[in-house]
């Protein structure tokens, strides 16, 4: 891989953890919106997807 594209894999999941804990603690904040686990696995699994997006397209 090169370091371009380590760059933005790390970037994005900087980006990523900061967005799952802010939806995270809005979640906790306003239980009745729904499960804040649930809303935050759900973001992570997105995380997931996005890294290995761009991790497929750096080694080609």
């Amino acid at each position: 891989m090169s370091m371009l594209a380590l760059l933005v894999v790390l970037l994005l999941v900087l980006v990523g953890l900061l967005f799952i804990g802010a939806l995270g603690y809005a979640i906790y904040r306003h239980p009745q919106l729904t499960q804040p686990f649930i809303v935050a696995l759900a973001g992570a699994a997105v995380l997931v997807a996005m890294v290995a997006a761009v991790a497929s397209a750096a080694a080609r």
